[in-house]
C-alpha cells in the first residue's frame, strides 16, 4: 500500500495542512473540495494512520499528521529540486546572469566572481542590482533575478533555497565628534536610545514588523548605504556598518567604534547567504558565480 503513495497525494496533504481547510486547499491546488477529501482519505488508508481530526468545524492535524508533515514537505521539495535541476540541464547555459546583491556585500568578492565568469562565460551578460533588506529578496521571488545575495534580511521565504557564504565582520560606529564617542567602555542601551540611530530602510514590505538591530526610538531611515556612511561621519547619529567600509575611517580617527553593553558580540557578525528559487536553480554560469563567492 505504501508503494502506491503519490506525490499528488503528498502535495494535497501539505496544502490542506497549510491552508487549514479542505476547501481552501482545493482552491490553492485547483481541485474540488470533494476531490481533496477523497485524496486525503485514500492517503490515510494507504498509510494506515489518521492525518486529520475531522470532528470540528475545520480539520485539525493529528499528532501523526504533524509528525508526517515535515517528511511530506521534504519529499515534495526534493522532487521540485530534482525537476528544476533537470530543467536547468535541459536548458543549458543561461542567456543572462541576473543577480541581486545586498549592499553590505564586499565589492572585492563580487568583482572577483564577476571577473571569473566574464572569462569563463564571455557570452553570458551580467545584470546586477544592489539593494538592501527585502529589496534583494523581491526580484528573486518575482523572477527578475535568478540569484540573490542576502545579509540584512536574514529571513528566507519558503519558495527559496539558501546556501551559506560567510560571516561579514560588523561594527557599531559613531563620529569622533559625537557625544557617544566620549563615553569610555561599553555603552548602555539607555544612553544609545537618547541618540539618533542611522539605519537602512526597506524599499519593500518584506521586513514589515521585523526589527533588525534597532535600539533607539530616534531613527533616521536611509535607503542608501553611502548616505548612511556620510551621515555617520558628519555626526548625525550612530549605526551598524560592515567593517570593510569603515576600517579606514576608524584607523584615521574619523569614526570611533563603540561597544553596546550586554551585546558585545551580537552585532559583530552578519551572515551572508545565496538564495534562489527552488523551481529555478542557477545554471552553469550562475553556479560558477556562486562558487567564486564562496
Amino acid at each position: 500500500m505504501l508503494d502506491a503513495v503519490t506525490l499528488d497525494q503528498l502535495r494535497t496533504f501539505i496544502a490542506a495542512a497549510e491552508e487549514g481547510s479542505f476547501s481552501a486547499a482545493g482552491r490553492k491546488i485547483r481541485r474540488a473540495q470533494s476531490v481533496v477529501s477523497q485524496t486525503l482519505a485514500n492517503l490515510e488508508l494507504q498509510l494506515g494512520v489518521t492525518l486529520f481530526d475531522r470532528t470540528g468545524r475545520y480539520p485539525q492535524l493529528t499528532a501523526q499528521g504533524r509528525a508526517l508533515l515535515h517528511d511530506a514537505r521534504t519529499v515534495a521539495n526534493n522532487m521540485d529540486g530534482f525537476k528544476a535541476r533537470a530543467s536547468t540541464m535541459r536548458e543549458g547555459l543561461e542567456p543572462e546572469m541576473s543577480v541581486a546583491v545586498d549592499v553590505m556585500f564586499p565589492l572585492e568578492g563580487l568583482t572577483r566572481a564577476a571577473g571569473y565568469c566574464r572569462e569563463a562565460f564571455p557570452h553570458t551578460p551580467l545584470r546586477l542590482y544592489v539593494e538592501a533588506l527585502g529589496g534583494v529578496i523581491k526580484p528573486v521571488l518575482d523572477g527578475t533575478c535568478r540569484i540573490g545575495i542576502i545579509g540584512t534580511l536574514p529571513h528566507v521565504p519558503d519558495e527559496l533555497k539558501s546556501e551559506p557564504l560567510f560571516e561579514l565582520a560588523f561594527v557599531t560606529v559613531v563620529s569622533a565628534k559625537h557625544p557617544l564617542a566620549a563615553i569610555k567602555g561599553p555603552i548602555t542601551t539607555t544612553k544609545l536610545a537618547e541618540q539618533v540611530q542611522l539605519m537602512l530602510t526597506d524599499r519593500t514590505s518584506l521586513s514589515d514588523g521585523k526589527n533588525f538591530g534597532v535600539l533607539s526610538p530616534l531613527t533616521w531611515k536611509l535607503a542608501d548605504l553611502g548616505a548612511k556612511h556620510a551621515f555617520l561621519k558628519a555626526g548625525f547619529g550612530w549605526g551598524h556598518m560592515p567593517l570593510h567600509l569603515v576600517e579606514r575611517d576608524i584607523a584615521e580617527g574619523t569614526l570611533v567604534k563603540i561597544v553596546i553593553a550586554g551585546n558585545e558580540t551580537q552585532y559583530s557578525r552578519l551572515p551572508m547567504q545565496v538564495v534562489y528559487r527552488k523551481d529555478a536553480p542557477p545554471g552553469p554560469a550562475g553556479r560558477a558565480f556562486i562558487d567564486q563567492l564562496k
